[in-house]
């Protein structure tokens, strides 16, 4: 690469948030749900998920074009997440990607219909784009499998119940594979399912090289995130930070220490770049993601 990652990723989040914004709806000043949709939803932010969607759909064989209605509603389910994980209920945050959190900006009632409104628009976006009522239905499944009770919804929902409870590194891996790493796998396998769906180039098992690629990435992800929220300051998080601790949540650092959750962050990072050990230079990008997730963590 001839740019950093944070210059890449840069790169890419302003030709998507230009895509995001049209599949968005318009604010017609009429009510503050829309408002509510286009404030959370376009908020500065690294867009990794949908980054990871462009990427494997290219490296299956389609193309940046073809990935953008996918990676849009993949952003959209992950903005779901943001707003009702800040929600008095859930987190209590004040802030997210810099800004006043939705229900703050707006109000709580407005927050959960946001969030409702960002899901339901995800799985609109799916089915209307697809190329096939075929890769409609994979898509569909992919996505609701990777949000439901055995993915995010029900991550964050062990989340929540192990606050207050002893520190269990069981625990906090199914937290972790639940609530971060699987929707960043389904981002890698959304894209790939696209690619692949093309016919420009049929390539054997490159979707059970991409999901593993998108689990670790995940892992490591979540772990950095934990450690983070020791290390990091409020102003480079954009977020409230040192809460974890603070509401007894599960946690890597809460389990193994600082340190050694560095030492597993690099392992997973090791773990993804491994997975992608059979593509050549089309991965580059990926490589050099997994490495980016990883200084994070310093």
């Amino acid at each position: 690469m001839n740019q950093t990652v944070s210059e890449t990723l840069k790169d890419y989040a302003r030709r998507f948030d230009v895509r995001l914004a049209e599949f968005l709806p318009a604010d017609d000043g009429a009510s503050d749900l829309a408002q509510a949709v286009r404030y959370s939803a376009l908020a500065p932010g690294k867009r990794l998920r949908p980054y990871l969607v462009s990427q494997c759909c290219t490296i299956a064989g389609g193309d940046v074009e073809q990935s953008y209605p996918a990676a849009a509603a993949i952003e959209c389910v992950h903005v779901f997440s943001l707003i009702h994980d800040d929600l008095p209920a859930m987190d209590d945050d004040d802030l997210r990607r810099g800004q006043p959190t939705c229900h703050r900006r707006f109000s709580e009632a407005t927050a959960i219909l946001a969030g409702d409104a960002l899901l339901t628009l995800a799985f609109e976006l799916l089915v209307r784009h697809a190329q096939d009522a075929g890769l409609a239905v994979r898509l569909v499944r992919e996505v609701s499998e990777a949000v439901g009770i055995g993915g995010m919804i029900g991550g964050q929902a062990a989340d929540i119940a192990g606050q207050r409870r002893p520190a269990s590194l069981e625990r906090v891996r199914d937290i972790h594979a639940r609530k971060t790493a699987r929707l960043i796998e389904a981002s890698c396998r959304v894209g790939a399912m696209i690619g692949a769906s093309t016919g420009a180039a049929q390539r054997p098992n490159i979707m059970q090289t991409l999901a593993e690629y998108g689990r670790w990435l995940g892992s490591a992800f979540q772990i950095t995130d934990d450690v983070l929220d020791v290390t990091a300051t409020r102003e480079a998080m954009g977020k409230a930070v040192r809460k974890d601790a603070a509401v007894g949540k599960q946690t890597y650092p809460a389990c193994v220490g600082v340190e050694e959750s560095r030492r597993a962050a690099r392992e997973a990072c090791a773990r993804a770049v491994d997975a992608l050990t059979a593509l050549g230079p089309e991965a580059d990008d990926l490589r050099a993601l997994a490495g980016f997730v990883l200084e994070r963590a310093g």
